[in-house]
């Protein structure tokens, strides 16, 4: 382990304010201290003066959403208490997502009211040559900021009604699998999801299931995180189930997660999100002139949002492809390596470190 500053080259952003800027609806990125949308706020007019922070670099927030990183591949602008994080040696994208992800998990020592700005360079983060080996293979998707619908939606909960979870799912447990029985199976295409509130609720992925996807699922051990599951899955104990009565499709299901998330704070480990609960538990929507949920407008929402082009399926094959032109790279430079040992050496085991 090293100090974060051995890695990094670190320094204080351009430390603009949105109000002097102006919004635009195509410029250059606003990063601020928020912990959503890779730290991007809103886009604006290039400042004459003004240099913009360099692509290929980390933003930090030492105050606000204490140490929410970010890993930019483009120039962009930043607020108030915003560090930027340049490799003294060139990362790839993987290398650095890498370290934004290690960066965040310091985010418990500090808070509001303690900010990170005079300590977070010496905190503690693996050598490059600790990083995991499997990070150098994780093909990341491009993400780009783009939208499906260009309407402009706005939400107005003033006329919406509530609905009882009955009358939209059928409200059911999962059957519990046990780890070590996954095990045996192997590592799969098949969601293992869990109690967990992050990552959709998903902790490995094996090559088993036991319910079917297109459902939502809820926690009922802790928080009664709500997450939508496309594809089957398996799932550990505590994971409850809800199928829709209605025709739900992704940009639907993650409007009603969001809506039943925000309904969180009701529960606690002492008060669990238990079937009992759900089944006397309402969900305020938006509805159509005659009183129904009104399906289109959440689906015209969630295609309205930023990246929301990111959830348009994509040519499975893509990755897959790229995968293998990255392997056969790998096993050509092995081979090259395994003739030049021969030429200079003799016969040489090279797996013998």
């Amino acid at each position: 382990m090293v100090k974060l500053k051995e890695i990094f080259n670190l320094w204080y952003g351009v430390n603009l304010e949105v109000v002097n800027s102006t919004v635009v609806e195509k410029g250059i990125p606003f990063v601020s201290r928020q912990s959503v949308n890779n730290g991007v706020v809103c886009y604006v007019a290039p400042i004459e003066g003004v240099k913009p922070n360099p692509a290929n670099t980390l933003s930090i927030a030492v105050s606000g959403s204490v140490l929410s990183t970010f890993y930019h591949d483009y120039e962009y602008y930043s607020g108030r208490d915003v560090y930027v994080a340049e490799p003294k040696e060139p990362m790839t994208k993987e290398e650095m997502l890498y370290y934004a992800y290690i960066i965040e998990q310091n985010r418990y020592r500090y808070n509001y009211g303690r900010g990170a700005n005079r300590t977070f360079k010496d905190i503690l983060v693996p050598n490059r040559n600790e990083i995991p080996s499997y990070i150098k293979d994780i093909i990341t998707p491009s993400i780009k900021n783009e939208i499906i619908n260009k309407d402009h939606l706005k939400i107005d909960t003033y006329n919406w009604k509530w609905f009882d979870y009955l009358n939209l799912f059928i409200i059911s447990g999962s059957k519990t699998t046990p780890k070590d029985e996954l095990e045996s199976y192997g590592a799969g295409e098949y969601p293992y999801v869990t109690t967990q509130a992050v990552n959709n609720g998903v902790e490995k992925f094996y090559n088993y299931y036991t319910e079917k996807g297109g459902v939502l699922t809820i926690d009922s051990a802790v928080l009664g995180f709500c997450s939508y599951q496309e594809k089957d899955f398996s799932a550990s104990d505590h994971v409850e189930v809800l199928t829709p009565k209605f025709k739900m499709n992704k940009y639907i299901a993650l409007f009603l997660t969001t809506i039943i998330n925000r309904e969180q704070y009701r529960y606690s480990y002492g008060r669990k999100c238990s079937q009992i609960k759900l089944r006397k538990s309402r969900i305020k929507l938006p509805v159509t002139p005659t009183g129904e949920p009104d399906w289109q407008f959440m689906e015209n929402y969630i295609k309205s949002l930023p990246y929301s082009k990111n959830l348009v399926p994509t040519d499975p094959n893509e990755q897959i492809r790229a995968l293998k032109k990255k392997l056969a790279l790998k096993e050509h430079q092995l081979h090259a390596q395994q003739q030049t040992n021969l030429v200079n050496y003799g016969t040489v085991n090279i797996y013998e470190k």
